[in-house]
């Protein structure tokens, strides 16, 4: 028999599907381990070992072991430390969140530990848990993850001449910059000869977003975009995440259709 080893970690449940008659195989972002697939034996029938534990975005404690040879973990049993009941009994808050959880599991490699993303995960559910959820917390978790997966967007200086924004404002005041997907920031009027896959932001809108890319993870509620600033960073940010991951996500594509709906 091929040894196993058993370990412990805490764990968000980024994907869970029906495998089999009664298995299930769930994607988890854990604190210790990063994203880890596994199976859970007999989940669906046994509500003692895996009560609403491997429901998307829940918080718990997992077992799990993996055999030497490698290969995908085995659940063996799951203690929930918190099912975000406040985000479930909400439409708004349900998709905010998978949206979330959609993200992290798009940005990450199985097996790649990254603490902090961890923990940017667990307080951005705990916020919209707790608090309205607001375009501002969602704005703010794309750009934190962003910069915790080394994609950060350039955002104080112009990309091409190296102008710091403060230098742009005072030169170029009221004119709005471009953001520039395939260079990842932004561009001053006067680099800006080329607005090909380059989206118009205001200097207002980059000094909020670089305050809150500031900002400890448990704090970002704190911060509030105004509604020119809420409409500008999305544009930007959604449209580069979209760029740099080649597709939109359904995840948000639910949220803007039923947006559009007025539910």
């Amino acid at each position: 028999m091929i040894p196993k080893h058993s370990k412990k970690a805490s764990a968000i449940v980024l994907r869970s599907f029906d495998y089999g008659e009664s298995d299930r195989i769930i994607t988890f972002y854990t604190d210790d381990f990063g994203k880890l697939t596994g199976i859970a034996k007999g989940a669906r029938r046994s509500k003692r070992r895996f009560p609403n534990a491997l429901e998307l975005f829940s918080l718990s404690n997992i077992l799990f072991s993996i055999r030497s040879g490698g290969g995908m973990a085995l659940i063996e049993n799951c203690d929930v430390i918190n099912h975000y009941s406040g985000i479930r009994a909400d439409l708004e808050k349900t998709l905010v969140a998978s949206y979330f959880v959609d993200l992290t599991a798009q940005f990450t490699s199985e097996g790649k530990k990254n603490r902090n993303l961890f923990q940017l995960l667990q307080n951005s559910l705990e916020i919209i848990d707790s608090r309205n959820c607001s375009d501002t917390i969602t704005r703010l978790f794309e750009l934190h993850l962003l910069k915790l997966k080394g994609f950060e967007p350039v955002l104080d200086r112009c990309t091409i001449c190296k102008t710091p924004v403060n230098e742009i404002e005072i030169a170029y005041r009221a004119r709005p910059l471009l953001f520039s997907l395939s260079g990842g920031g932004i561009k001053c009027p006067k680099c800006n000869s080329d607005n090909k896959h380059s989206i118009p932001i205001s200097i207002g809108t980059i000094m909020t977003l670089l305050m809150g890319k500031e900002m400890e993870i448990s704090k970002i509620h704190r911060l509030t975009l105004s509604s020119q600033a809420a409409e500008e960073s999305k544009k930007v940010l959604v449209s580069f995440i979209q760029h740099l991951l080649g597709k939109n996500l359904k995840s948000l594509d639910v949220i803007n259709k039923i947006k559009r709906m007025s539910i």
